[in-house]
């Protein structure tokens, strides 16, 4: 098995022991994205809207350190604080995709990390 090490300066740097993304075996397993904006190191989290579009916007700069795009997403995994932000989000989510949508599971749980509303995670097939 090969495996490589995913990382950008367009995403926000990990704040824990992971990186933010592994390529093994022609998949790429990107880890949860919260709202935090890269150029500045802050958090993005007084609006749920904007707050959603920067988590989607850091998972796409790590896409896109690998030559891919929402398109080679196959699935993905949504957290959410409350699930009252579940049409809120899934609005801005949808939006990233072109109508061939990956699996996915969105789940309420009790806190996420710093006390975001979304946190989301990801897998991608390198070629299709």
């Amino acid at each position: 098995m090969s495996k490589q090490i995913i990382k950008t300066s367009k995403a926000p740097a990990p704040i824990g022991p992971y990186n933010q993304a592994v390529k093994a075996n022609g998949m790429v397993y990107l880890s949860g994205q919260v709202a935090f904006d890269p150029a500045t190191g802050e958090l993005l989290t007084s609006d749920l809207k904007t707050e959603t579009h920067r988590v989607m916007q850091n998972l796409a700069a790590v896409l896109e350190e690998v030559h891919i795009t929402f398109d080679h997403v196959v699935k993905t995994t949504i957290f959410l604080s409350d699930m009252a932000h579940f049409a809120e989000v899934n609005e801005v989510y949808g939006a990233y995709f072109k109508g061939d949508y990956p699996a996915r599971e969105t789940v309420a749980v009790k806190t996420l990390p710093r006390n975001v509303n979304v946190e989301i995670s990801m897998i991608a097939v390198v070629d299709l």
